[in-house]
């Protein structure tokens, strides 16, 4: 799954726009490399997103096309 479309549907980032916005100017990496829009994302992955001054980091652990909202949470875990 591309990562903007992941970030998506974790509610991670509340729209895709914003998701593809935010890898266009940098602040999100995957395993440690920036990545663009069309990267791909697999369970394991880290991936980390620079909102401001904050740093949010979690591990992949689902990758689900469809997720209900109580349960978007559960497709990644939080490391810091």
């Amino acid at each position: 799954m591309r990562i903007d479309k992941y970030l998506k549907v974790s509610r991670i980032i509340k729209r895709r726009t914003l998701a593809q916005e935010a890898c266009d100017s940098g602040r999100v990496f995957v395993n440690g490399k920036m990545a663009k829009p069309s990267t791909e994302v697999k369970v394991g992955d880290i991936i980390e997103v620079h909102f401001g001054d904050r740093v949010f980091k979690c591990r992949v652990t689902s990758v689900d096309e469809k997720v209900q909202k109580n349960l978007a949470s559960n497709m990644y875990e939080i490391i810091e």
